[in-house]
Formats: C-alpha cells, structure tokens, sequence
C-alpha cells in the first residue's frame, strides 16, 4: 500500500480531499490543483461548493483568476458536499473549524465528524492528516481511536496519520500557503514519509518533527508566544497612559536593541481564529496532566478584558463632551480582526460593539471588506457608506481596525469626537481623544 501511494504521487496520479473550504483548506486546495493534482474539496455548507464549481472565488488571499483556472480551465478542483465521495481520495487533508464552547473548552465536534466519515468512506492505503489548530494528543489520542473504530483499519499498516498545523496569515502580502515554511509529525516513520512526499507538490519547504504531537505543540507554542507578548503590551499601554507616557515612544526607542527584543504593538484585543484561542486549548489538555499554565492563563485573560477597558475609553471620552453612551450615536470604522481582510473572527470590535450597545448606545459601522456582520450577542448591523454625513451624525466616531479605504484627514476633520483604538496614546486635541 505504502508503494501504491508513494508511486501515485510520484506520477502524479493521486487524488487529493481537502475537508473544510474555509480560510485553510482552500488556499491548500488551490495550491494543490496548481500543482496538477487532482483536487476534490469537501464541505457540509451547499453556497461555498456551488461557487467553488462556478469559479467564483470568496477568500481573499486566493486570486480570482487562478481558483477560476484550476476550476473552470484546467478542472483540477471540484467541490462536493457528499462525503461517500471520499473513497475516491488517496489523501485527505482536515482543515476544519476548531472553536471553543460557551464554557471557553475545545469543541471538538467538527474534527470528531471529519473522522467519522473518513472511516465510513475511506478505502485501505489512504493518507490522513489533521491540519486544524488543537491540543497537543489530538492526532493520537482523539482521532485515531474514531478513525480505527469507524473503518475497522489498523493505523501504521492500512492507512497512515500525521498533523501538520496550518500558517495561513490571512492579508499578509509576503508568505502565504506556498512559501510559508511547513511542519509536520507522522504517527508512524512511513506516515511521515507519505506526508512530506504529498505535501511537497503544495508547499515549498516541509520541516519534519518526531511525532504529531510534537507538531500540534509548534502551532500552539507560535500562537502563545503572541498572545503572551500583545498582553503584556497592552498591559503596558494601559499603565503608560495612566502615567502620561507614550507607549509607542517607548517601543520605537527599545526597537534600537539589535538583540533579545522583538516589538508588540497595543491594540483593543487579539482576534483571529488562533492567538485568541490557543491557550485555552493548552489549557485543556494541561489539566489532564494536573499541570498549572499559570502565565498562560493571566494573558489569556487579559486580552479577554481588553475590550471592557476600550469601552471605558469610549465612555470617558463622551464623558468630557458631557454625554452619557446611552443614547449616543457611535460610528465604527473597521471590524475585521486586522487591516484590509475580510475575516471577522474573534475580533475585538465586536465585543466593544455588543457592551456599547447593552449600554444604550446606538451603533453603526463602516468596512469595506465586510459588508455584514452578526456580533456575539446576535445583533446584526450592515455596513453604512463612510460619507461626511455619517461622519458629522455620529456623536463619536470610534477607529477599530486600520484599512485602505480609510480617510483619516476626512474624518478628523468632520467627527464631533474620535477614540482611536489602534493607537492608544494619551494626545491633545480640542475634539480627538487617541486613548
């Protein structure tokens, strides 16, 4: 079986099921269609495959031209969403959402679905690797017992595992899925051998680690490192302006050491699906172990507050114009997680959102990129167009996310009030507050 594959790969005659099209698995399954590889991708959600196999293109780190060509011309990617199809591939890539509950634990369900029908579909000799952010024995101790139940096929001699955690930095000009290095752990040295051989046509560099949770610990050792470094920044920022020192003084000025400092900028929160995520899930598999992730914990935890204490900026703000947030109108300008992307996730503007709101203000918001979005609390808001008029309605004017299509001159020079979250710095100003 090893041989088969190996020899399917080489020839280019495999074919490749990438599960869940989203931010991840699309990307991935483009690079592997430009690759020639025949690509079918799967997902539950009927309007993302119908485009797919229309060509038409919904991430937008992904050219519109190349998803059409490998799509319509070339015809190396499909999508389905019938699962039996998966006796079809010789490998299958997971990349399925992996949110947390409302209790902050794992929901494992997406990953525990993805297995089940792999093992009721899957045929003998097939390639299997989990590529969504998780706790370190996911691969091992999680899949692998539904995978064997479910298909009655022993790991290591009918089918083979590995993890290799996604890199997908959505909006980043520079590395994307090609050109970002790869890591991956086999459950078994052929798995591993497989692994790097498939993933070789798709990415540029693969870097091989000793086991899968070997790799599923890199992806949450990247992710809480920044997480540890943005709170404590924000922490800082905090503080500084409290004591009327310029935070961002201060990072440009410790920038100058060539060695051991490596700069974090402040900012209303931390989205995205990982650094937001992550230690919780470390979380999780620590307790199992009667460990105590005490540091951890802490900058998960102040980065959950984070938004509570913008919205403290806001009301203090108001507060000087002798107006209360009840009542008050508020623009917000950006709600994706970072500048220029279309993903929303986890990010701290709508948690400010939904506190503004349960306070009594009245909220509207302006992004290019994100033409509607649904906060946690299930309010829905479309997005306005920024004109001077809006601008000059709004009683404060709230600067979330950076983006391309943002006149700052223009709204400086018609907003009543400003609180700008992407730099917070106490500044003079009769009418703009840079808290």
């Amino acid at each position: 079986m090893k041989k088969e594959i190996l020899s399917k790969i080489e020839n280019n005659k495999e074919v490749v099921g990438i599960i869940g099209l989203g931010y991840v698995g699309l990307p991935l399954a483009v690079n592997f269609a430009e690759a020639g590889v025949n690509t079918l991708g799967f997902d539950k959600n009927q309007k993302k495959v119908d485009m797919i196999n229309h060509g038409d293109n919904y991430i937008g780190d992904i050219r519109d031209a190349v998803l059409r060509s490998v799509v319509i011309d070339e015809h190396f990617l499909e999508a389905t969403t019938d699962f039996s199809r998966i006796r079809e591939c010789d490998a299958l890539l997971i990349c399925v959402p992996t949110p947390l509950d409302k209790f902050r634990k794992p929901d494992m369900s997406y990953i525990e679905n993805a297995c089940i029908e792999i093992g009721q579909n899957m045929t003998p000799g097939t390639f299997i690797c989990l590529e969504s952010t998780t706790y370190p024995t996911t691969t091992e101790n999680f899949m692998l017992p539904i995978i064997e139940r479910e298909s009655g096929l022993k790991v290591g001699k009918e089918f083979w595992m590995a993890y290799s955690p996604e890199r997908v930095d959505p909006g980043n000009i520079n590395f994307h899925t090609r050109n970002t290095p790869k890591v991956i752990g086999g459950y078994t040295p052929d798995g591993l051998e497989i692994g790097i051989k498939l993933y070789s046509k798709a990415i540029e560099t693969l870097h091989p680690v000793s086991s899968p949770r070997v790799a599923e610990m890199v992806k949450i050792l990247e992710n809480t490192y920044r997480l540890i470094n943005i709170s404590l920044i924000n922490e800082l920022a905090l503080l500084s302006g409290k004591m009327g020192i310029n935070i961002w003084e201060v990072i440009e000025a410790a920038k100058t050491k060539p060695f051991g400092f490596q700069a974090f900028y402040p900012g209303p929160g931390i989205g995205g699906h990982c650094i937001p995520l992550d230690p919780f899930y470390l979380e999780h598999i620590a307790k199992q172990y009667d460990f105590d992730l005490s540091m951890i914990h802490t900058a998960g935890h102040i980065n959950m507050r984070m938004p509570h204490y913008m919205y403290i900026k806001i009301a203090t703000a108001l507060n000087k114009h002798q107006k209360s947030v009840n009542g008050s109108k508020l623009l917000f300008l950006g709600v994706a997680y970072k500048p220029n992307i279309n993903d929303d996730r986890e990010s701290p503007a709508l948690e400010i959102m939904d506190i503004v709101a349960h306070k009594g203000g009245i909220i509207s918001y302006n992004d290019p990129h994100i033409p509607h979005v649904k906060t946690n609390k299930g309010h829905v808001y479309n997005s306005i167009e920024l004109t001077q008029e809006a601008i000059k309605n709004a009683d404060c004017v709230v600067l979330t996310t950076n983006h391309s299509a943002f006149d700052v001159e223009m709204v400086k020079k018609h907003a009543k009030m400003i609180v700008d979250m992407r730099n917070m710095i106490p500044e003079g100003g009769e009418n703009v507050y840079k808290l």
